[in-house]
This record gives C-alpha cells, structure tokens and sequence, in this order.
C-alpha cells in the first residue's frame, strides 16, 4: 500500500493512476446524466496525508485542496507555501474560537454550520480586509452526528430562512452555495436521496432568497462521488480514491 511507499517516483505513480480514474469516473457520471465534466470542481482531501503527498499532487496538476482540521492545515499551508492557482478549503467542523486562524489561512469554507460561526467568521475577515467565499453546511439526513443546519424536514426549511438571510447580509462573507455530509453506507445508492433533498433545498432557496448565489453544491466523497454528480453535485471532496488510505496515528 502507499503507506509503506517511500520512493518519490513509486508514491507519484500511484497517485497518478490514481487521479486519472478518478477524472473518468467523474467523467463517467456526468455522462450518464448528460453533464459537462468542466461543471464539477474536484477538492482533494489531504486530511491526515503527508506534506510529501500533498506535493506529489500538485506536481500532477490538483489545485484544490480541503483540510478538515484547522491547526494540521495551517502548518501544511505555511509548510507548501505559495503555489500557483492553489486554493485550501476548509471542509471540517470549525469551532467559533478558531475562525481568526480559518479567516487567516483557507481560501474557501465548506462547513459553516451556524450563524455564530458566520458572525465571528465575518468579522475576522473585514479585519483581514477580505471577503470569504461560504458555504452552508445542511444535515438532511438527519443523523444526529452530523453537523450542519438542521435540513431533514422541508416542512421546516421556512425556519431556515431568517438566519440564511442575515448570513447573506454579512459583507465580508459571500455565500456560494450548500454542503452536505450523507451517512456512510457500503452500498452508495442509499446516499442518492440525501444528496438529492439538498439539490431539493437549493431549489427552495433559490425561490424564496433569490438575491444569494445558491450555485455550488459540494457533497459526494471517496465511497459515493458518482452518486453525487448524478444528483447534480457541484463540487466533490475525494482523499482516499486519490492520494490513498490515511496512514494510521
């Protein structure tokens, strides 16, 4: 396994293959539901991966990265430094006392799960005299471990409104859309109804708070990516398919 690779050219090989499978099942997907490939943006999750991967990476081309943990992150983005073209985004829970360093480091948030969390993320970018692009993490599955703004029930969604409201009024962040975590299931059809609700709240939050951008919609990872894009996935977050099992603590 790639764990217990250790020449540069072997882990870069590996990941290669890796990636071009992954384009073409994302190409794949698309297809089958008469996609353009170009509509989905791909995030490499490099939680938990090492720096040297993360390179290998870049020397093949990706871009975007998405770090679940804010301090192994941070220290990944000082370590690699200034790249071309590269983007971190933040895609794990924040904790409210964190978001100076998010603000500070991550180009883009996936998982802004509170109006707390917005206000304080908000104010830490006018400091920064930037303006952060967001998206609103939603739990339409319902599983009570997950985070996110409380989607399960569209007979709720009208609660929603008042707090997706003032968000979008926040001048330093700028809404881009919606993400979800949908529960892990060995078979990734049992997924297509979780991702399809929040396309479905997407289209109620394009009527009723027209003004925002609700354009992107990031859910699909490793297990169920093609499921995802079928569903109308803008953006995937996709690690292990990619840069390979997570070395164990």
């Amino acid at each position: 396994m790639m764990a217990h690779t250790n020449s540069v050219d072997e882990l870069t090989s590996i990941i290669a293959k890796n990636y071009q499978q992954v384009k073409e099942r994302i190409a794949e997907a698309c297809l089958r539901v008469h996609r353009s490939p170009d509509v989905v943006t791909l995030v490499v999750v490099s939680k938990g991966h090492t720096v040297d991967k993360i390179r290998c990476a870049i020397e093949l081309g990706m871009r975007i990265f998405g770090e679940n943990y804010v301090e192994e992150g941070a220290e990944k983005i000082k370590t690699i430094g200034q790249v071309a073209g590269l983007e971190w985004h933040m895609i794990g829970h924040i904790q409210s006392r964190k978001a100076e360093a998010v603000v500070q480091n991550f180009d883009m948030v996936h998982s802004l799960d509170s109006l707390k969390l917005a206000r304080r993320l908000d104010r830490f970018a006018a400091e920064s005299g930037k303006v952060l692009p967001v998206l609103l993490e939603c739990n339409v599955s319902g599983e009570e471990s997950k985070f996110g703004f409380p989607a399960s029930d569209p007979n709720r969604w009208d609660d929603l409104l008042a707090e997706f409201s003032e968000i979008a009024q926040l001048s330093h962040l700028e809404i881009r859309g919606l993400m979800t975590m949908a529960p892990f299931y060995e078979n990734p059809e049992y997924t297509r109804p979780v991702f399809r609700k929040l396309v479905e709240l997407q289209g109620y939050l394009k009527t009723r708070l027209p003004e925002v951008r609700w354009d992107d919609i990031s859910m699909g990872m490793s297990s169920d990516f093609e499921v995802a894009i079928e569903e109308g996935a803008t953006i995937v977050r996709i690690g292990q398919a990619i840069l390979g099992e997570r070395p164990q603590p």
